[in-house]
């Protein structure tokens, strides 16, 4: 019995485990993209191109592997039109990381989800409900709190994580939307094809591609962090539903803050924590509004 038991915890806690391996990685990415831009002087254009570039290097291999039949679709507008979402998504948060302190930067574009579902509703014609509605106001309402446009001290550069985050908002949909007809490989590949093009065109316009000395080796490191974070993803995913592993996403919060302060002695101020916890609280309320949803439709299926 303990045996069993315990082979029933494996999968879960690798999911977990998987999760806040991702969280880690996706934050010394952010790291060296501030350490990169912020304080030796890389352009953002240039920054972004190098992170997404080593991923497409890594896919090479299984592009070249699986021939043509990788990349058919029956899709070509939505693919273009999910790489030109997640082209400004990234170029928009790379440079919100040249400008704005870490921690303020990851507590924005936690409010991707609440931009998802008001997209979800203009676009695709979504039922929301009231909670989902709360949630999104309070949501907003915690980004406005970090934000704090009303006093002095704000800056127009702290919109550019939340730009971002409306914008990977899109890519998110149209990712739904592909699903429907498209596999999750050609998804995958269509993304780092389209990518890599504009954000070499974007780098170059900004004066040139290749850093040198320690930028070239954070961007490396970078690029190498970034494709462990999506494997690591996937793990997640693959081992446990969506609503289990959910949670320790938010880990990479104070995982975020604790590179920070530790790589560039930044400090959140006391605005930050109040807005966090509600963007935090109201993430978790659409996580467990998701989980209603699919119950009560999986009774009505058994029903029927």
């Amino acid at each position: 019995m303990p045996a069993t038991l315990s082979k029933s915890f494996q999968k879960p806690l690798l999911a977990a485990l998987a999760m806040v391996g991702a969280g880690a990685s996706f934050a010394l990415v952010n790291g060296a993209l501030q350490a990169s831009t912020m304080q030796l002087g890389v352009p953002s254009t240039s920054a972004a191109f190098w992170q997404y570039a080593l991923g497409l290097l890594v896919a090479l291999p299984f592009v070249l592997r699986r021939g043509p039949r990788a990349l058919k679709t029956r899709q070509p507008g939505w693919h273009l039109l999910r790489a030109g979402f997640a082209v400004i998504g990234i170029q928009l948060w790379v440079a919100g990381l040249a400008k704005v302190e870490i921690w303020q930067a990851i507590a924005l574009v936690m409010t991707s989800p609440f931009f998802v579902i008001l997209g979800a509703k203009l676009f695709f014609g979504e039922r929301v409900g009231a909670v989902r509605w709360l949630a999104t106001i309070a949501g907003f309402s915690g980004g406005m709190v970090i934000l704090e446009p009303w006093t002095d001290s704000f800056s127009l550069a702290a919109l550019l994580p939340v730009g971002a985050a409306a914008f990977w908002a899109g890519t998110s949909l149209v990712t739904k939307k592909l699903t429907q007809t498209e596999n999750a490989d050609s998804i995958t590949l269509y993304l780092l094809l389209l990518l890599t093009p504009v954000n070499a065109v974007l780098a170059l316009g900004e004066g040139g591609i290749l850093p040198s000395g320690n930028a070239f080796w954070l961007l490396v490191g970078a690029g190498v962090l970034t494709v462990l974070a999506n494997y690591l993803l996937t793990v997640a995913y693959q081992q446990a539903d969506a609503a289990f592993v959910q949670p320790f996403d938010h880990l990479k919060l104070p995982l975020n803050i604790a590179v920070g302060f530790f790589a560039f002695g930044f400090a959140p101020t006391g605005a930050f924590w109040p807005g966090a916890l509600v963007i935090v609280g109201a993430s978790l309320l659409v996580m467990l509004d998701e989980q209603k949803r699919a119950s009560r439709q999986s009774a009505d299926a058994a029903k029927a």
